[in-house]
């Protein structure tokens, strides 16, 4: 849902201090300190304190989006979030390149209908390099921007948008936008904007645009983590005070739209699935309305225990996956329902069960129940996001979102009592005046007196230095063995009142080679479909009721079963993770279920353009022997999950999710001694029982002697997906820290060659990298890059241009270097913030065989680094010449050039695998 969501009244009465009756459920309390203040020419300010990092969150609210564009001028808002990314008068550069430096983390921008926010998360010491930027932008940008600039840029967003409209279901938003909102309303466009008022932006408008809508009066700055409101009020009067306000702004005003009719659209796409979108427009975030129509939108859709899920996916099967949900916006909020229809079912069944259901709900309310375990659902995954202070979520998006909208940075508080005290016939009767109106549905099938500062810092120093780098406080570690033999591994991080643990296995998707593949994530997808005491939904209601989240998953190497409880509620939560863990049952019916979800999945993964390489390159990279040569997305193949039985589940579980194949990491508010207990009533007694789990035979590969290029053909795509790969060392190789700071150099980060190449100096990408995939055994090196159509064969030249310079006539040089060291050293405080990106370090060091506190060493093996050992990092992975080649597009457009390359043999086929 858009919103935190909370407990019911009696409950959240207490936790907010509200006054009322005692709790009926012991549940955490939660709030966000903050102390405000505005400068003189209008910069509102929020300062929240939390020093549980040597981090501070800074995140600058535009009050700006698409609904501000006229006619002729759609997409502006978005181009210029790109264009201030390119440098300010006092620092003309990359962004991201000096805050990468000092070790930023959670850095980006983002633009939407009513706002324009930027941010990062920096190690302390660097707070006043990000406030110089952020100033230097907000009111020293134009002399910066030139029509270089905005020309590259205007390419950057042209092929952004095609990269948006080349996936499945990627126009899909745009209809329902001018579907619901007609002509003239400021959300009758899409953000992104149509390509020709993109090529129509001249200098002047953009610079126009800036002038008016970017003063600080028409922004908010909040700032959060290891910073006091003293500290902060001289920072930002220093930085921000001498900016001249803006003109005189008034927002958007428009009524919430009413449709005369049910409007019914189809848009053919290359979609694998039909799907169904229906939308009302219904009030604006602000309102009470949205509030209580959030806690509906739960019930309806929520979770399995849902009643579209349950009625449509569970219990009749006709459609595969169910969201729905809350757009929330300023001037009239989007209630949407989205049904993604099973292969063989029709678009008219699932649109008349969606009636049904829904008119039932409109009828008769939610009951008791169901309003309790939204409720109760809803305040779980608020206590979960404001472990972070920064980012796309947490706690500085919250207080700017409140402060911008609301002008109210706790209004956080009254849309909680808000969602907290709505009744029975609150739900019943909003979702009856709301969502009785007529619909909107599109179904895609295949086919004040402000003066500035008499004067402010001095800028011509250039930016602020920074001279330290906070030390990693990465939590100590705990192990302890259960009665069984089963270790324990714990790290005591209690910031907020969860616990997070992991059960680990030694099998993975490379367990599958020998079986069918498909059977360890449909396995580990299984264990929460029903136990032999606990139906699947039984599961789903009881983990609701206690507000704890159970997740499984597998990568190439191990297989996990997570569970994120409540501190209160730890050893309920505990006993079902226990028992999806041991005593699953693997119901036929169930069984049927997920397996025509996985084939639907499947069938996605082939028709998008990542996917497509992601399966069908490993097997050719690693041979069809080889216990990695299988889809990297583990989903298997039409062929073998439809064969996969129940047997075929149950000789999986036996073989490799055993307790003498099982380690459990625990991370979060508790101790060895309150967790082994519990953890020991819950797994001590599991004995293991036949042979051991089998060896997994990962061997060395060799590189192919030659290139390869394989042309996955896409008639009509607007652009080409290039992938290309071949194997390097393990994730787990001594000089790793070298391989992953050459790569950052090379492709690994926004300021790296192949973007600065692709992107900002040519504009044919609007992002393009190179990474490597983790994997215990040798892993492969990729080089990614969605280019627009025309330019297909010139990137993959200059992307072997790049891999070969690196490891000849231009090897890294000192700086590149240096940046790369700092940004990785400076990062390492804001890396493990939350608990989850701690356990995930410790899973990952189990995983490749690491010292349970690798990260403590990992500051000196960065300093250590030389350009030598740099250099033989790069001599040692990259092999240009052996690349294998996928490029997803339009044959008869790329064809001739790619071929006269000579890259290596070319291999022309359809998209399906």
């Amino acid at each position: 849902m858009t919103f935190p969501g909370f407990l019911k009244r009696a409950l959240i009465a207490a936790s907010f201090c509200f006054g009322g009756a005692a709790l009926a459920v012991e549940m955490p309390a939660v709030d966000i300190p903050y102390e405000s203040f505005t400068l003189e020419n209008g910069l509102r300010v929020v300062v929240h304190e939390d020093r549980k990092a040597p981090v501070v969150a800074v995140s600058v609210w535009y009050h700006v989006g698409s609904k501000n564009e006229p006619v002729g001028k759609t997409g502006f808002a978005h181009l210029f979030e790109h264009l201030m990314f390119n440098g300010s008068e006092n620092y003309d550069g990359e962004f991201f390149e000096p805050l990468q430096e000092v070790g930023v983390t959670d850095i980006n921008g983002t633009t939407w209908l009513d706002r324009t926010n930027y941010f990062e998360t920096v190690p302390t010491p660097a707070l006043e390099r990000a406030l110089f930027l952020e100033s230097d932008r907000m009111g020293h940008l134009l002399g910066a921007v030139t029509q270089e600039k905005l020309d590259n840029q205007r390419g950057v967003v042209q092929n952004e948008k095609r990269q948006g409209e080349n996936q499945p279901y990627g126009r899909a938003f745009e209809a329902l936008q001018k579907g619901v909102f007609p002509v003239g309303h400021p959300y009758h466009h899409s953000t992104i904007g149509s390509m020709a008022d993109l090529d129509a932006a001249s200098l002047d408008d953009v610079k126009e645009w800036f002038k008016t809508y970017y003063g600080p009066n028409n922004s908010v700055l909040v700032l959060a983590g290891d910073i006091n409101v003293a500290q902060a009020r001289d920072l930002v009067t220093r930085y921000f005070g001498d900016i001249p306000a803006g003109p005189p702004l008034s927002q958007a005003k428009a009524a919430i739209p009413e449709l005369n009719s049910n409007v019914r659209e189809v848009m053919e796409d290359r979609v694998p699935q039909a799907r169904v979108y229906r939308v009302w427009a219904v009030p604006g975030r602000t309102t009470q309305s949205a509030a209580v129509l959030d806690v509906a939108a739960e019930i309806l859709g929520g979770g399995k225990t849902s009643r579209l899920y349950r009625d449509l996916a569970y219990d009749r099967q006709i459609a595969t996956n169910i969201q729905v949900g809350l757009f929330p916006f300023e001037l009239s909020s989007l209630f949407f329902i989205q049904a993604d229809v099973k292969d063989g079912e029709s678009v008219a069944e699932v649109s008349s069960r969606i009636d049904q259901v829904v008119a039932d709900f409109l009828a008769k309310g939610p009951t008791k129940a169901e309003l309790e375990r939204a409720q109760i659902g809803l305040i779980g995954e608020d206590v979960r996001a404001l472990e972070k202070v920064g980012g796309f979520g947490g706690k500085a998006v919250t207080l700017a979102e409140g402060a911008l909208y609301a002008g109210d940075p706790g209004f956080y508080k009254t849309r909680l009592q808000r969602i907290a005290g709505a009744s029975i016939n609150d739900v019943k009767t909003q979702s009856a005046q709301w969502l009785s109106r007529h619909h909107y549905q599109l179904e895609v099938t295949p086919f004040g007196e402000f003066t500035a500062a008499a004067g402010g810092i001095d800028r011509t120093g250039g930016l602020p230095g920074v001279d330290e780098s906070p030390e990693l406080d990465f939590p100590a570690i705990e192990t302890a063995t259960l009665s069984n033999g089963i270790e324990v591994v714990l790290a005591n991080r209690a910031t907020v009142p969860i616990v997070n643990i992991s059960v680990m296995f030694d099998a993975g998707f490379a367990a599958d080679r020998g079986l069918k593949l498909g059977s360890a994530s449909l396995t580990l997808e299984m264990l929460d479909e029903g136990t032999k005491k606990r139906s699947a939904l039984k599961i789903a209601e009881e983990l609701e009721s206690l507000g704890a989240q159970l997740n499984t998953g597998s990568n190439l190497d191990v297989s996990t079963v997570a569970l994120n409880a409540l501190k209160t509620e730890l050893a309920g939560s505990v006993d079902i993770l226990a028992d999806v863990v041991r005593n699953p049952a693997f119901s036929a019916t169930e069984l049927e279920r997920l397996r025509q979800q996985r084939l639907a999945r499947i069938r996605q993964e082939e028709s998008q353009p990542v996917s497509i390489a992601l399966r069908q390159l490993p097997p050719i990279l690693y041979g069809d022997d080889h216990a990695y040569g299988i889809p990297f997305t583990g989903s298997g193949t039409l062929q073998s999950v439809a064969s996969i039985s129940r047997d075929d589940l149950i000789a999986y579980h036996q073989s490799w999710l055993r307790p003498d194949n099982a380690r459990i990491f625990v991370v979060g508010d508790s101790t060895m001694a309150d967790i082994k207990p519990i953890l020991e009533k819950a797994f001590g007694d599991w004995k293991a029982t036949g042979a051991k789990a089998p060896e997994k035979a990962i061997d060395q590969v060799d590189l192919p002697k030659t290139g390869k290029i394989i042309i996955v053909d896409r008639p009509g795509s607007p652009q080409s997906l290039i992938l290309a790969g071949h194997l390097a060392p393990a994730t787990g190789a001594e000089n790793n820290i070298a391989i992953t700071t050459m790569n950052d150099i090379l492709g690994g980060q926004f300021t790296a060659r192949v973007n600065m190449n692709l992107r900002e100096e040519k504009g044919w990408a609007y992002g393009a990298y190179t990474f490597m995939q983790d994997a215990r055994g040798q892993r492969p090196f990729f080089v990614y890059a969605p280019v627009q159509t025309d330019k297909t064969a010139l990137s993959m030249a200059e992307l072997v241009v790049e891999l070969k310079a690196i490891t000849g006539d231009k090897p890294a040089t000192e700086d590149e270097l240096v940046m790369a060291v700092r940004n990785n050293v400076r990062s390492l405080p804001g890396q493990f913030e939350t608990a989850r990106d701690v356990l995930g370090a410790m899973l990952a060091n189990a995983r490749f065989g690491r010292a349970l506190d690798y990260e403590e060493s990992l500051k000196q093996r960065y300093e250590q680094l030389d350009l030598a050992a740099i250099e033989q990092a790069a001599n040692q992975v990259l092999h240009p010449d052996q690349l294998v080649w996928m490029v997803i597009g339009d044959r008869a457009k790329i064809e001739d050039e790619i071929r006269a390359l000579d890259l290596g043999e070319v291999i022309v086929q359809g998209g399906q695998n």
